[in-house]
């Protein structure tokens, strides 16, 4: 491949899909390819798609034609389309948008190169499972922090949800082919490593001959030297066990924040999008993790609106989000996703007027009780991994602590640094701070 070919990849969607553009970054760069500041300088456009959300297919449509533009000008350019987006509309895509040269999906990356490196450039697509096929090198966004796939695919049938279509079933990778890849990373310079999953903590159970866990792999990384942050995303309540929650109080690496999604505050509402857990139980896994780690950051997921839903049941959700006290929440508007058990509810869709009101509602109790959580941090000195400069002030810099709440704070360190800062301000997004440089230089 001619050494002056460039790309540029727009990434959509979740941490495995910034993944997974990471791990197409390295790939193309192995094959001579250089990335291309801007869109309209690049010979091959790529877009890594995700279908989770509306919004994102109308996103990335959007930009899509704005491609096409590009290609019309120079016909020569390629254009390839990746992840759950082209997964789920496999060869449709190539019929609704004829300029597409190559579409795959979120399994098959490596065959991106494949079609760069053949004969023709006929328009191909790639949307077989196969398991894991993520052995390709990286180009990560930060040296210091890492992203690492355990397992693929998703054995849940929530009855909202397209992942299972688009990434197939349940595969984890074997327990030592995962900590002599973190252990590699550790060398290369990561520090803050995040482990990937559609539900983590499965993990392992398919493994044969020999099943493992979770909390086994957990307590493995946090022995590899120069690894001072572990992460993870994202668990599923129903598997949230107590070997797990003990890692968060026991490891010194692992951090105390826990992402444990509640979509629902009603038990009812929660059986219709087939959860496998009721409010009961998701609050019983709370209480025990709250046990063990007082002071953890809780953040979750919650979908307004769901098909169905009553004034009544949408308060027992404002009910558990002002409970529970999240430290941050993902929230959205239920929207239908083709070929999805809740697709087929359409006498039951709430009025989109009703869930944005909810929305208001639910975003007003949520931000309420992340501010009120976070004041606790307010006199602390906390440890913050710098990433770079404020995105709202370039004289401050930007870092997150081990709760993965965001400072903005006074200081001098540079990117990869660990600092000590001390929180003068709270807000329920961010942290307020200034570094402790006499603590840095002892």
């Amino acid at each position: 491949m001619a050494p002056h070919k460039s790309f540029h990849v727009t990434t959509f969607g979740c941490q495995m899909n910034e993944h997974d553009s990471e791990r197409m970054k390295g790939m193309l760069e192995s094959l001579g390819y250089r990335e291309a500041p801007e869109r309209a300088a690049a010979d091959l456009i790529l877009f890594n798609t995700c279908s989770i959300r509306e919004k994102a297919d109308e996103r990335f449509i959007a930009h899509l034609h704005e491609a096409k533009h590009l290609k019309r000008a120079d016909p020569t350019r390629v254009i390839g389309v990746g992840g759950c987006w082209a997964q789920s509309l496999k060869d449709e895509v190539f019929a609704r948008f004829p300029f597409v040269d190559v579409a795959f999906g979120p399994g098959q990356v490596h065959r991106l190169a494949e079609f760069l490196t053949s004969d023709s450039l006929s328009a191909q697509g790639y949307f077989e499972f196969e398991g894991f096929t993520g052995h390709l090198p990286a180009k990560r966004a930060r040296e210091f922090q890492g992203w690492m796939q355990i397992s693929v695919g998703c054995n849940l049938r929530c009855s909202y949800c397209i992942v299972p279509s688009t990434r197939g079933r349940e595969v984890s990778r074997p327990i030592d082919e995962l900590v002599a890849e973190a252990e590699k990373s550790a060398a290369e310079g990561v520090y803050e490593l995040t482990l990937l999953g559609q539900n983590v903590n499965s993990y392992g159970r398919d493994l044969r001959p020999q099943p493992s866990s979770f909390s086994e792999l957990l307590r493995r990384l946090d022995s590899i030297e120069g690894l001072g942050r572990i992460r993870y995303t994202s668990p599923h309540p129903k598997d949230m066990r107590e070997d797990v929650i003990r890692c968060h109080a026991e490891l010194e690496s692992l951090c105390p924040h826990i992402h444990l999604p509640l979509q629902a505050g009603s038990s009812r509402v929660l059986k219709e999008m087939r959860r496998t857990y009721d409010r009961a139980r998701y609050m019983d896994r709370v209480a025990l993790i709250r046990e063990h780690v007082p002071d953890v950051s809780l953040t979750t997921d919650i979908i307004v609106g769901f098909p169905g839903e009553t004034e009544a049941e949408f308060r027992e959700t404002l009910e558990v989000a002002d409970e529970v006290g999240f430290d941050s929440a993902f929230t959205f508007i239920y929207s239908p996703r083709r070929g999805t058990e809740a697709a087929t509810f359409e006498d039951r869709f709430v009025p989109h007027e009703v869930q944005v009101e909810r929305m208001e509602r639910l975003v007003e109790v949520v931000q309420r009780r992340a501010r009120e959580r976070a004041q606790r941090f307010v006199g602390r000195t906390v440890d913050v991994l710098v990433e770079g400069t404020s995105r709202t002030d370039p004289s401050r810099l930007r870092g997150r602590t081990p709760h993965n709440k965001v400072v903005n704070f006074e200081g001098l360190a540079g990117p990869g640094e660990v600092v000590p800062v001390v929180v003068t301000k709270a807000t329920s997004q961010t942290l307020l701070g200034e570094e402790r440089l006499l603590a840095r230089a002892g």
